[in-house]
């Protein structure tokens, strides 16, 4: 009897706001360039105010979350666990995660008091992309938010790697990964940003625990968890903790580990005018393409192309016709 869902998410719920903006004008507001930072509600009003004139998009966001609607879009089913408030953030971002064909722990008629999470993404012309958030309610969420037969119900637990901010949330994390250890639930993980990787370290050895089946980082990531400067040794690092993983290099391509060999995925060049999502993009086909027969090669060739694809657009998310295209071309 097969699983109901192919991934089962955990991540923080936020709203996205993209703006395009200037390396100087991050200067200016004293932001740190190319990295997400966290902020009060009051510091992310006064960005918003001087930022208002350049907004390009609003969408329904979260790391986690934008790798599940990939999986959505392409075919596969999925649950996703955050924390939404019942304000009007919340309700546009349930009215997503319904839309993308997403099951969730969140239902319209569950009066939550609070403000949902909001993430401001400024991109550079060089196609950087800079997040100031502001977790709101997603920074309480739990183990309550957690629904355990559907993850024993599931393939593979997903984790986002923000989860490690939030101590109820780490702590959801984790138990999130031993319901799935015991009930035979594949276990993965995005390391999500180098700040993670580099201030939370110890945070997300924790949400590792003795190893998990897959993880997904970059290569900046992947050196900064390793606390090393050398990739070959980031690679030693990474078969210590986990059976697999996927490592993307940029305009190199990437690297998977499929437990026996390394496998070289090669690059699609494209011109890049936004690179927010390419992580969560390349993790959802790549957890699509496994869950649906491809090999650990072929999954990967397909996460090439989907991630080399989003950073042509602005924002996290591909038209769904044009991600399914893919499948096909």
């Amino acid at each position: 009897m097969g699983k109901k869902y192919h991934v089962y998410g955990v991540g923080n719920a936020l709203v996205d706001m993209e703006f395009s903006v200037t390396s100087s004008l991050l200067q200016e507001l004293n932001i740190d360039k190319g990295v997400m930072t966290l902020v009060d509600e009051m510091r992310q009003g006064e960005i918003v105010e001087k930022l208002n004139g350049n907004l390009c998009k609003k969408s329904g966001g979260g790391s986690a979350a934008n790798t599940m609607v990939a999986i959505s879009q392409l075919g596969g089913n999925g649950f996703y666990s955050c924390k939404v408030a019942k304000d009007e953030a919340g309700i546009f971002y349930l009215q997503d995660l319904n839309s993308c064909g997403l099951d969730t722990n969140v239902h319209n008629d569950e009066e939550t008091v609070g403000t949902t999470g909001k993430c401001l993404v400024m991109v550079t012309p060089d196609a950087d992309r800079t997040m100031n958030t502001f977790l709101g309610i997603s920074a309480s969420l739990s183990e309550n938010e957690l629904v355990s037969d559907a993850i024993a119900d599931s393939e593979y637990l997903y984790l986002e790697g923000y989860l490690v901010t939030s101590d109820t949330a780490k702590t959801a994390a984790i138990k999130a990964r031993e319901i799935a250890e015991n009930s035979g639930v594949k276990t993965t993980l995005s390391l999500s940003d180098p700040n993670m990787a580099q201030f939370f370290h110890d945070g997300l050895l924790q949400m590792i625990g003795s190893g998990l089946d897959f993880i997904f980082a970059n290569e900046s990531e992947a050196l900064k968890i390793s606390q090393t400067e050398d990739f070959s040794q980031a690679i030693a690092y990474f078969k210590a903790l986990t059976k697999g993983f996927a490592i993307t290099r940029g305009a190199k391509g990437s690297v998977i580990f499929d437990g026996q060999e390394m496998l070289e995925i090669r690059p699609y060049p494209v011109q890049a005018i936004d690179t927010v999502g390419a992580g969560d993009m390349y993790a959802g086909a790549f957890l699509y393409g496994i869950t649906h027969g491809m090999t650990y090669g072929q999954a990967g060739d397909l996460a090439s192309r989907a991630s080399s694809r989003i950073v042509t657009t602005y924002g996290p998310r591909l038209e769904t016709q044009t991600l399914r295209d893919l499948l096909t071309n």
